[in-house]
């Protein structure tokens, strides 16, 4: 399925959607018009490299807040603003809400805490810095019919 293969081999190519519609069996047009569709159904969050941020000199961190429930939309659409933002979710917890940042020094990350504070309007995001790094490689196996 397409959501199989691009999760871990998107093709490095000039034409990136006519080699995964050969590889699945359709156009170039509808891979492309599928994925898009994916994008905007939410299934996909975003199509990009995955770099070794200490290899390129970044910090990253993981962070939490504890979000009233009537206002989890208001603030999720905040921290999505930022492009440094490579997870966020929601969890059953008193910090309900998680996200990590990757950027370029830890004021970078100060001010995009203060933003998202400030256009949020929810206070106390618990920074906490990573020390070590474990990279866990996951692939999900989806079904065709979730690409339908």
């Amino acid at each position: 399925s397409i959501l199989n293969m691009i999760q871990t081999a998107f093709p490095v190519d000039s034409r990136p959607y006519a080699v995964i519609g050969t590889q699945v069996g359709i156009s170039e047009e509808d891979a492309y018009s599928r994925i898009i569709r994916m994008k905007e159904d939410g299934i996909i969050r975003r199509i990009g490299a995955t770099f070794d941020s200490r290899k390129l000199h970044f910090t990253s961190t993981l962070c939490s807040v504890k979000v009233p429930e009537e206002k989890i939309d208001d603030i999720v659409k905040v921290i999505n603003e930022f492009p440094e933002v490579t997870h966020n979710y929601q969890r059953s917890h008193e910090y309900n809400v998680w996200f990590t940042l990757i950027a370029e020094s830890n004021e970078r990350i100060r001010e995009i805490l203060n933003r998202i504070s400030q256009g949020s309007g929810v206070n106390g995001i618990r920074n906490m810095p990573a020390k070590k790094m474990f990279k866990i490689k996951v692939d999900f196996k989806f079904k065709d019919e979730d690409e339908q």
